[in-house]
Order: C-alpha cells, then structure tokens, then sequence
C-alpha cells in the first residue's frame, strides 16, 4: 500500500484502541476438541507422533489420532496456519517450517470445508526472500485454490491488545488475523535457538507479535506465556522432519541438520513441546524458560508420565 493509505489504517487503528482498549477474541478461539483432549477426572494430554518419509501422509495419520482435522476446523472456518517462515533458508536447512507438512495441513483445512486458510509469519530476514526459500508461499499458490492464500505481514494489522492476567506485559500489539480466526493451528519447526536454547511450538507465537520483539527475549518465559494467554492455538503440528542441532534459529550449515522424518500433534501446546525437548534434544522441559513457565501458569501438561503418548 502507498504511504498515505497505511498513515490512513494507522490512524484508524489508533482511535479504536483509544476508545476500546482491550481487543477481545472470538469465543472459538483456544477451544480444544474432545477428543483431542479427553475431558474428566484423570484425563491426560494427548500427543500423537508418527515417524515416516511420506510427510502429507504422516501428517494426516498424525492428526486421526486427535480425531482428524474436522475436530478442529469446522465448516466455514477462517484458519490461520502459522508456520515459521522467519529466514532466507533453503527448506533442507531446518531454520523454517517443511513447506510439504503447511502444504498437507492446508489441503486438510480445506477438505475440512474451511472458508478461508490464511498462512503467515512476521519474518525475521526480508520477508519476500524468506516466503521464497521456505518454499511455503509456492506450496500454498500450488493449490490453486482461492481460499488459500500466503500473504506478507502488514504493518498495519499489528493492533494492541490488552493482557488480562499478565504478569509481565499488560499490552502487545498483535497480529489481527491470528485474533480474528476460528482456529489458530501453530506449525512450529523443532530446533536450536541461541538465546532461547529451543525454539518449538510456544516459542513460534513470536511471529505473530509487532513492536520491539527484542524486549520479549528478557523474562523470556513469562512474557510469551502472557501472549497465550490471547493467542491460543487449537492445534499444533510439530515439524521435526529434520531438526537444526545447532547455530539456531536461522542456521546455514546442512552440518547442523538431523534428518528425523517425525511428526508430532496435540491440542496441548506444553505436552507437546515438553514430549519434542526430551525426545529430540535429550534435554529437560524444565530447563526451557518458556516451557516451564507456560507449564506453572496452567497452559499445559509438562510431565511425560502424566500424557498419553498415542504412536501412528
């Protein structure tokens, strides 16, 4: 959009937050489906993992074990489907989401009879060069289908909203399309990250936060788990078809990937982060600043003992 247009759109933005401060979210948002969530006394956290080298067919099997994608998007749903698509990296790289496992997800949105999918991501690197070597914007125009679509991040659409219960920020500018849609799926991929130690599936909601995310790298636990308590995906797919070990987030080197061929699913976004620490890093949830305190606050189940581990 030209200048004027986008001064036009913040300035709109900017009145409404002066009247109405607090931005809330549609009700669906965050629900979890029955059966990807058992509710009742004793109930468990379900994380579903399958290991394989045909990822559209994993991904699907994956998600029947939760009770398939219809348990989360229902006819008429708008869907938004975050990956990370944060650096200017080759998919074989690790550093962004398997554009064949966004690929299969939105195919299995739209057979859900879903209205729209959006899929999207605040990209760290240029964002037109990082769309382009993830290879997800072309798998997502390789549908043909117009209700699909990978657009760029505006400015704009960056709006603030107010944090109940937050403990460390009370207000972030967030990205309206994640807070409009009736099921937010989170498609983080599995690797390494320098400040955070991990990167997984909590982790990936900073891509749908504006302003200055440089400050939400100090109480780095705390401040993410403020932003679930807004954003909060009904399903997360996680992408550990190879893994960056190293050098992480954007990596570079093919030395520092390890090809896992896994998928993980769960509408638990702490099971399934804490199952994907253990497993693939041989490392303690605990030990991981935002695993642990979404885990504290109640956003999930951090003890593998206490989930149901379904294999496909």
């Amino acid at each position: 959009m030209d200048r004027r247009e986008f001064l036009r759109q913040v300035a709109a933005w900017s009145a409404v937050a002066a009247v109405v401060p607090l931005i809330r979210i549609p009700q669906s948002m965050g629900q979890t489906a029955p059966l990807a969530t058992p509710a009742g006394a004793g109930a468990k956290s379900v994380v579903a993992v399958g290991q394989g080298t045909d990822y559209p067919a994993l991904v699907q099997s994956v998600l029947e074990k939760l009770g398939g994608m219809k348990a989360f998007v229902k006819p008429g749903d708008k869907v938004v489907i975050k990956p990370n698509i944060g650096w200017d990296r080759k998919p074989e790289l690790a550093a962004n989401t398997n554009p064949v496992v966004v690929k299969a997800l939105v195919q299995l949105a739209l057979a859900a009879d879903a209205k729209q999918v959006l899929v999207f991501d605040r990209s760290c690197d240029d964002t037109r060069r990082a769309y382009a070597s993830s290879g997800i914007k072309a798998a997502v125009e390789s549908l043909h289908d117009k209700r699909a679509t990978c657009p760029y991040c505006q400015e704009s659409k960056f709006i603030p909203v107010n944090i109940e219960n937050g403990t460390t920020i009370q207000q972030w500018h967030l990205y309206k399309d994640a807070l409009d849609a009736d099921c937010y799926i989170n498609v983080p991929v599995a690797k390494h990250h320098g400040l955070a130690k991990l990167t997984l599936g909590l982790k990936n909601i900073m891509g749908v936060a504006g302003g200055n995310r440089g400050q939400l790298h100090q109480q780095q636990g705390e401040k993410l788990t403020d932003l679930h308590l807004v954003i909060k995906p009904k399903l997360v797919v996680m992408d550990a078809t190879r893994i960056l070990l190293r050098h992480g987030p954007q990596g570079g080197n093919i030395a520092d990937v390890k090809q896992m061929d896994t998928i993980m699913a769960s509408a638990d976004p702490v099971a399934i982060d804490a199952y994907a620490v253990s497993t693939l890093f041989n490392m303690k949830p605990e030990d991981i600043p935002i695993v642990a305190a979404a885990a504290r606050r109640g956003l999930g189940e951090i003890d593998i003992a206490k989930m149901n581990i379904v294999q496909v």
